[in-house]
């Protein structure tokens, strides 16, 4: 088992250095509980995925999609059951939503956070 988690261990860490813009903004107002004292992780591993951003505590993943995704919808869509499957809601934001309106994104993962996990 231990084989498995030590390539996505290691491939979060690279996504971890080659973050987007958007990514990055938004990792700043979440880092250090920034958002309401939740402790988030950027891009943990869960399950055989790697998650954009992760708050365990409240069983939460939130995906920072950029234009590659408008392509794979049916693709996230199956990611998302099996994350679900795993226990975890997933919420997906856009890049543009991201760096458009940067409190319009926290007030959604704000209200992800206050549903039942």
């Amino acid at each position: 088992m231990k084989r498995e988690y030590l390539p996505a261990r290691e491939a979060a860490r690279t996504l971890r250095r080659r973050h987007t813009p958007a990514e990055a903004t938004l990792w700043e107002a979440l880092r250090a509980r920034r958002l309401d004292g939740r402790k988030f992780r950027r891009q943990y591993p869960v399950a055989e995925f790697i998650a954009d951003f992760c708050c365990p505590e409240s069983q939460l993943i939130v995906e920072v999609d950029g234009p590659v995704h408008a392509g794979r919808a049916g693709a996230d869509e199956t990611r998302d059951a099996l994350l679900l499957h795993h226990g975890y809601r997933v919420l997906r934001l856009s890049n543009d939503q991201v760096q458009r309106d940067l409190p319009a994104a926290l007030q959604r993962i704000r209200e992800a956070l206050e549903l039942p996990p």
